[in-house]
């Protein structure tokens, strides 16, 4: 056991730290600069000052990480038209492309800045120069067909470094981006390219997902047919199959370059121009895109991936995510602003069971980006055996956490050295809310402290301050990455976020904040369940049923009762225990019932094989409860195992 080790069990045996910097991580972290360019001594100075006087954080923050500009702002933020409505570095000229790609060819050129492992085990890489060139080749090409300023582009492709590409090649031309989860269904690909009168869209002819091929081209064909704004659709040989390709619509991405200069320079735009439309499933069957722009989602991200995840140039870094959840730009374009090299990955992280610890060995990935579901769902596929030494920090998100798999994580993957960086925020958001930080000590589960720019608090329903209990988590200040409304309905984006508390975003998330002054959530706070009169989380239910060694993964729902108003059912994937279902369920409820007392003893433990999941990772609890109810449960397009809801239906009916 090293020194530092046996310092951090020591700290967390009385302050229940499980992670302290040492002086060599203090001293070469990002944050640290910052910091000593603010001439202030700790996180929480610099906090203040980035909330109190945004017109000298920000500002030092692109100087800090050379953000490229080609025209300096007339002022940072303006909230003359309301604070729901701010804009950021007015009367700037930028393209994000810039920033991300075109400025490291001279610095950092024959480098790598990509690199993709198929699920077939090929493996690609490409240079910054070479990412910048194929960059400025599409946007040439797509220009040729029409596409400039303004207009929305699809783009339907699995993770790879095509993904980095079509993105900025969108950015380069002023265009706006419409990433889609690569595993949708037509319908869902055509919601959205429909509600974002898309031009045109960028897929794959088809990609690899356990094993099987997934017919991209096909499917998108099945959403053009209901997507009627679409005119052209350029298509990545990455099988190289026969696909349908429609006359006077569809090119092929090498054909469309073959004859371009690259030299096509990068639209300058002003900051509040248009970047991308980032979509998610409402309960309704209409999605909500998310209007984000090029200065602030800029900033907000490169601040989020270099202070916060602590990234560095020519780090190595995989996030298990797709660039239809909001964690797919995040990489993008962070890790292309502090020039860090992205690890692709085609298909599923846990395909085979090891897949991704032997991506982390044969790529040394320094910063490894994954959800806590996805975590539960990789411990029963046994121990790491890889080599992962090279981990440096592990980011995590998604929704909140259960202790045991955290620890789980901290100390068979990061091996007790590698800081857990657990940040929440969302799409509409653009980045963090909250976050580890570190240059601090860490707590087990817990999201650390605001993130810098962000003037977070935790109300009551009476709309005050609360500490040591549970209550809404808002935002009292505006921030760049923030959307800019829903995309076409304001009136929406007015009454998801802004009318609960007049004039504060509500995000819905459940929050505290200990004694300490570290920050926890709790879940959303529109899956609130309220048995008897006590309202709790599901997540406290869920870690709970998981703290039980039987149980792999858990979803817990409200469900209504005469007498009680409400109960809590509690859905679990089992470890393989051979007793019989009816023992096994009294132990889980009596395990649940003993950590949060007798009033929350869920009045039903059933058991699935498997939970209802986003492509992220992310168990869809309104899926469950919607399904246990037989009621309409809204938009899900985004489940990539729609089978396990069947499940869910028997396993209430007791079939």
């Amino acid at each position: 056991m090293t020194a530092n080790l046996a310092r951090q069990i020591a700290l967390a045996a009385v302050n229940d730290f499980i992670w302290c910097p040492s002086d060599e991580f203090l001293e070469r972290a990002n944050l640290t600069r910052l910091m000593r360019r603010f001439g202030v001594e700790g996180y929480r100075d610099l906090q203040r000052i980035s909330i109190e006087e945004p017109e000298r954080f920000w500002p030092e923050v692109v100087d800090d990480l050379g953000l490229v500009f080609s025209r300096r702002w007339d002022t940072v933020v303006d909230t003359s038209r309301g604070v729901e409505w701010s804009t950021w570095f007015n009367g700037g000229r930028l393209n994000l492309a810039e920033s991300c790609v075109h400025r490291w060819c001279d610095i950092r050129g024959d480098d790598e800045a990509a690199v993709w492992q198929a699920e077939d085990g090929t493996r690609s890489a490409i240079s910054w120069r070479g990412l910048s060139g194929a960059v400025r080749r599409l946007a040439e090409g797509l220009a040729s067909l029409g596409i400039g300023p303004g207009d929305a582009v699809g783009i339907f492709l699995p993770m790879s470094p095509e993904v980095a590409i079509a993105s900025h090649a969108v950015a380069h031309l002023g265009a706006v981006q419409v990433p889609i989860f690569s595993g949708f269904a037509a319908p869902a690909i055509s919601a959205r390219l429909a509600d974002a009168k898309a031009k045109a869209l960028i897929t794959a002819d088809g990609s690899l997902r356990r094993g099987d091929v997934v017919p991209m081209k096909a499917i998108a064909d099945e959403a053009l047919e209901t997507a009627p704004t679409v005119t052209h659709t350029i298509v990545w040989r990455r099988l190289g199959v026969d696909v349908r390709m429609v006359v006077g619509r569809d090119r092929f991405w090498d054909e469309l370059v073959e004859s371009t200069s690259g030299d096509l320079e990068a639209a300058q735009v002003e900051s509040e121009h248009p970047y991308l439309l980032a979509y998610t499933s409402g309960t309704t069957g209409r999605p909500k895109g998310a209007l984000h722009v090029h200065a602030g989602f800029l900033a907000s991200i490169a601040r989020e991936t270099a202070y916060q995840s602590d990234i560095h140039e020519g780090d190595r870094v995989h996030f298990a995510t797709d660039m239809g959840w909001i964690m797919g730009p995040w990489t993008v374009v962070g890790c292309g602003a502090v020039a860090a090299t992205v690890v692709y990955a085609e298909g599923a992280p846990d395909f085979p069971p090891d897949r991704l610890w032997k991506l982390i060995e044969s790529e040394r990935v320094t910063m490894l980006g994954i959800s806590p579901t996805l975590t539960r769902a990789l411990i029963p596929k046994g121990e790491p055996t890889a080599d992962l030494s090279s981990l440096r920090t592990i980011t995590t998100t998604g929704e909140p956490w259960n202790r045991d798999p955290y620890l789980w994580l901290f100390e068979r993957v990061g091996g007790g050295r590698a800081p857990i960086v657990n940040i929440s925020g969302g799409t509409e958001v653009g980045a963090c809310f909250l976050s580890t930080c570190v240059t601090a000590p860490i707590k087990p589960v817990a999201l650390g402290f605001p993130a810098l720019g962000q003037d977070m608090d935790v109300l009551g329903s009476d709309g005050e301050p609360v500490r040591g209990e549970v209550g809404e988590l808002v935002c009292r200040r505006p921030w760049p990455g923030m959307t800019r409304g829903i995309w076409g309905d304001d009136e929406r984006y007015l009454e998801s976020y802004w009318r609960r508390f007049p004039g504060v975003w509500t995000h819905g998330d459940w929050a505290s904040v200990d004694v300490d002054g570290y920050w926890f959530l709790h879940g959303r706070s529109d899956d609130t369940l309220n048995i008897a009169g006590k309202r709790i989380g599901p997540a406290e239910l869920e870690s709970a049923a998981v703290s039980h060694p039987a149980v792999a993964e858990a979803a817990a729902v409200g469900i209504p009762h005469e007498v009680k108003g409400e109960v809590a059912w509690i859905f679990c994937v089992a470890k393989g225990d051979e007793r019989p279902p009816s023992e096994l369920a009294r132990e889980i409820a009596d395990a649940v019932s003993h950590e949060l007392g007798k009033a929350f003893k869920p009045d039903r433990i059933l058991f699935v094989s498997s939970l209802p999941k986003t492509r992220s990772a992310k168990i869809v609890r309104r899926a469950v409860r919607a399904h246990a109810l037989g009621s309409d449960p809204g938009d899900l397009s985004s489940l990539e195992n729609p089978e396990s809801l069947d499940e869910i239906r028997r396993a209430v009916s007791g079939r």
